[in-house]
């Protein structure tokens, strides 16, 4: 009786292990993706002294949030 008690509680330990480690990994496995329907855009000429502006719209099709931490013109 008491080695199936033992072994029961042993089954139950590596269970519980297991299916923390299946989250973690699946945590891991989360990344955000970044997507961009229009990725360039090509102003028509401008007088020099100009501003001109245009949206861009990014979406995260990810599992993970998405971070914008630098924008820079090309």
């Amino acid at each position: 009786m008491k080695v199936r008690i033992c072994l029961i509680g042993l089954l139950m330990v590596v269970l519980a292990s297991t299916t923390a480690w299946a989250v973690e990994k699946a945590d891991a496995q989360a990344a955000p993706r970044i997507v961009a329907p229009e990725p360039t855009y090509h102003f028509s000429p401008v007088v020099d002294g100009t501003t001109v502006e245009h949206d861009f719209v990014i979406e995260n099709k990810g599992d993970a949030p998405l971070k914008i931490s630098k924008v820079k013109t090309g």
